[in-house]
């Protein structure tokens, strides 16, 4: 297991309780009809966005999904600003033109959050490919679910990221559920980090409600690509606490297996940890998850208060000017 510094571990909390309360507060803000279309939920997952990103830096590139508020914000997009966003609102992150599932910031080297299932993969390989043909120290990294593993876009980024040894790192988020059909009726592999002998790549699996696991196994990961060694599969077994979307009533899931997922909240546990070890106390923690339940209370009003997109803004930003 990885010797994480006090700093750092603290950091990972954070994120994490960041992701957290930020969902809890969408939730709410969803609730009330200050957001438009769907929303699906990063809650019981933190520890994967938290612990792959904190190995990270701003030049360094990520790829999300539909359940994509958790990458970015973990990838260091301001809260304020991306609940402007998922309201439409001309303060977000893209103007209110990304909303929930479209959320890119070129600055923090987030490539988009996809709604396209399996998506992002190919962007990510195409981003590590300019890494490997600019020669510059990045790395790039693809979050994706178990049911993006059985798209053809899956196989095909991968093998070509494998041959070319290109420095991406391809994250398998494992909940268990595409939608609503079990990994067990799609999937004859149990095992998919399994898959990555078919390419000749390293596979992975860490249980993805430990942040320390996957910390450890990305900051591995990462080590390989720099060194030019070519990709990683990591497979985190991370189910979530919530369905597929807010209002999914969830009747295809059995109830000993939502209860499972919300025992296994990865917050409790490292926050556990964190005291046992004597590296934060329940005082500090408590009073480090006040100051970030303030900080989404204020992105709400933020995101409330901020005006609209002018109707003649709709066409700006499609196109790029020619030199």
């Amino acid at each position: 297991m990885e010797k994480v510094s006090k700093d750092k571990a603290i950091r990972m909390l954070e994120l994490m309780l960041r992701i957290r309360r930020f969902e809890e507060a969408l939730i709410e803000t969803f609730s009330e009809g200050f957001v438009p279309g769907f929303i699906h939920t990063y809650i019981g997952e933190e520890a994967v966005a938290a612990g792959v990103c904190v190995n990270l830096r701003d030049i360094d590139y990520i790829a999300g999904t539909h359940r994509g508020h958790g990458h970015c914000i973990a990838k260091g997009v301001q809260p304020d600003k991306m609940m402007a966003e998922l309201m439409g609102k001309k303060t977000g992150t893209n103007k209110g033109k990304g909303g929930s599932m479209h959320s890119v910031d070129f600055s923090r080297g987030i490539l988009g959050s996809n709604g396209i299932v399996a998506s992002g993969i190919p962007i990510i390989t195409g981003a590590a490919l300019s890494i490997k043909m600019r020669n510059t120290d990045q790395v790039a990294v693809a979050f994706f679910g178990d049911g993006a593993s059985n798209r053809g876009a899956f196989h095909e980024a991968i093998n070509l990221a494998a041959v070319l040894r290109l420095p991406a790192i391809f994250v398998c988020e494992d909940n268990g559920w595409a939608i609503s059909v079990s990994k067990a009726k799609s999937t004859r592999a149990r095992n998919l980090a399994d898959r990555a002998l078919g390419y000749g790549i390293p596979g992975v699996n860490v249980d993805g409600g430990d942040v320390l696991a996957v910390s450890e196994a990305v900051a591995e990961a990462i080590e390989r690509a720099r060194a030019g060694e070519g990709p990683t599969l990591i497979v985190c077994d991370t189910p979530r606490m919530r369905g597929h979307e807010e209002g999914d009533p969830q009747e295809y899931r059995p109830k000993d297996n939502i209860d499972d997922a919300k025992s296994r909240d990865p917050i409790k546990y490292f926050s556990a940890y964190l005291v046992r070890e004597g590296i934060m106390s329940q005082e500090e923690i408590t009073a480090l998850d006040a100051v970030i339940t303030k900080e989404m209370e204020e992105a709400v009003a933020f995101g409330k208060a901020s005006p609209w997109p002018d109707p003649e803004e709709s066409l700006e930003d499609l196109y790029a000017e020619v030199q």
